[in-house]
């Protein structure tokens, strides 16, 4: 019964269409907090806007492939690649807050010049500070906090959402 219910939503484009919804939301508040809140982004900070924008374009490519199988399954995968890497960056992120993990936080996010993103989107993806704490968002949780949570959330429910699409009969 569940698996039918994961089947039949994981294949809906109004699930691509939130998942876009969402993933702007996160991005405008990274930019909200940056451009109004005066909280800079550091590099691990623009690797999670870069990933969110990833979630976007993928969401917007599900959109079209919502009734195609194998399409539809591609993009269940690439949402969880996605999900994991962000998993990556929100632990990294909270380790540096926490004081669990030591490591050096370079200004350039090291992308070769063909795709030279912090030129081309300076005010989105240019970083200006080092690592060191993410802002509070409400009730002492912090970015990273809820980063982490939130990236877990997804990752389980596209891994939950291509296992329905596998297991179709």
């Amino acid at each position: 019964m569940l698996t039918n219910y994961f089947l039949e939503y994981a294949q809906r484009r109004s699930y691509w269409l939130l998942l876009f919804i969402f993933a702007l939301s996160l991005e405008t508040t990274a930019l909200i907090y940056q451009h109004v809140l005066d909280y800079p982004p550091c590099i691990v900070c623009i690797h999670v806007r870069i990933l969110t924008v990833l979630l976007m374009l993928i969401a917007m490519a599900g959109v079209f492939a919502a009734r195609k199988r194998a399409a539809n399954m591609s993009c269940h995968v690439l949402v969880a690649i996605v999900s994991a890497a962000m998993i990556d960056r929100a632990w990294q992120l909270l380790g540096t807050e926490r004081g669990f993990i030591f490591g050096s936080c370079d200004f350039s996010l090291g992308f070769p010049k063909w795709f030279d993103i912090e030129r081309w989107l300076p005010s989105v993806f240019e970083v200006q500070t080092s690592c060191g704490y993410t802002p509070e968002l409400f009730l002492g949780i912090t970015m990273a906090e809820s980063l982490l949570v939130i990236s877990v959330l997804l990752l389980i429910l596209s891994l939950a959402f291509l296992a329905a699409l596998v297991l179709k009969k």
